[in-house]
């Protein structure tokens, strides 16, 4: 019987590929945590609903089950950039650097994350539109958008083509953190799981590595992700008057308005989504690697 073919290295149009595959599965699971953690980082005020249960519950009861998955096709076009971007961006810098640690790892990480959130950033702010409409007919406001072709129209006519790229200061700031932590935490944790014994290169090696990263990516990026929100999501009014100015502004506002707790708003939603979404994400990606013929992250 002819032996297994030995797994081939770096072939860069089927990583990004499998990327993309891997992150539409992730993105597919975990997306009603998502939108759930939007909203609660939307309010502004203490009397509103503080309960990711309050809030899930509210949107399916104010739109419907559909309400979970408003803005799952904008965040589809993301992850075809921002993820196999990341991805290759760190295999091929971690290869051009050879073995080092955890340090340069997480700077590695951090810059392929920003470049791929650079890409990636118009998607982005009409997913969180979208996912903040319904916070707006909640308050008995007006929906904004129709779909995802409407809130780039209106945003281009409203803000100009810069518009699209609106809240992207706040945007890298989490891009570069989440992927300091996402991918540098897991390419060392799987690492330290296997050099130790207690498991070999397989999915249970696959998952510790990822809740860990959840973990470490969570409580480093959640204070910029807030800012993000907050800044991505605001339109500009009649008079062309926005809330916040800047990055800096808001989180100025956000602070002395809230309190500095303000800035982990959403932080078990967020935790509850990155775990399970890194866990999707990395043990189909590492399985579609390996079926592949490709040598594991």
């Amino acid at each position: 019987m002819p032996s297994p073919p030995s797994p081939r290295h770096h072939p860069t149009p089927t990583i990004l590929l499998l990327a993309s595959l891997s992150a539409a599965a992730a993105e597919t699971a975990t997306f009603p945590i998502d939108i759930t953690k939007t909203r609660l980082q939307l309010h502004h005020h203490p009397p509103s609903p503080s309960s990711a249960l309050r809030v899930a519950t509210g949107i399916i009861r104010t739109e419907g089950f559909r309400g979970l998955y408003r803005g799952l096709i904008p965040a589809f076009a993301r992850h075809l950039f921002y993820t196999p971007i990341r991805i290759v961006g760190y295999e091929g810098l971690r290869g051009v650097v050879g073995d080092v640690g955890v340090w340069e790892k997480a700077g590695i990480g951090g810059f392929s994350g920003v470049v791929a959130q650079v890409v990636a950033s118009p998607a982005d702010l009409v997913k969180v539109r979208l996912q903040a409409d319904g916070h707006f007919v909640s308050q008995g406001l007006r929906r904004r958008y129709s779909g995802p072709i409407d809130v780039l129209n209106k945003t281009v006519r409203a803000e100009g083509l810069r518009g699209l790229w609106r809240g992207l200061l706040p945007n890298v700031q989490r891009a570069f953190l989440v992927n300091m932590g996402e991918l540098a935490c897991y390419d060392q944790a799987k690492r330290s799981v296997i050099a130790s014994g207690i498991a070999d290169d397989n999915i249970y090696a696959h998952t510790l590595a990822s809740i860990m990263s959840g973990l470490a990516a969570t409580i480093l990026s959640c204070p910029a992700d807030v800012v993000k929100t907050r800044m991505m999501s605001q339109a500009a009014s009649e008079e062309g008057r926005l809330r916040y100015r800047n990055s800096y502004d808001c989180l100025v506002k956000t602070v002395r308005s809230e309190g500095v707790e303000a800035l982990w708003k959403g932080f078990f939603p967020t935790w509850a989504r990155l775990g399970p979404w890194q866990f999707v994400f990395w043990v189909s990606y590492e399985k579609l690697r390996q079926l592949a013929g490709i040598s594991p992250f």
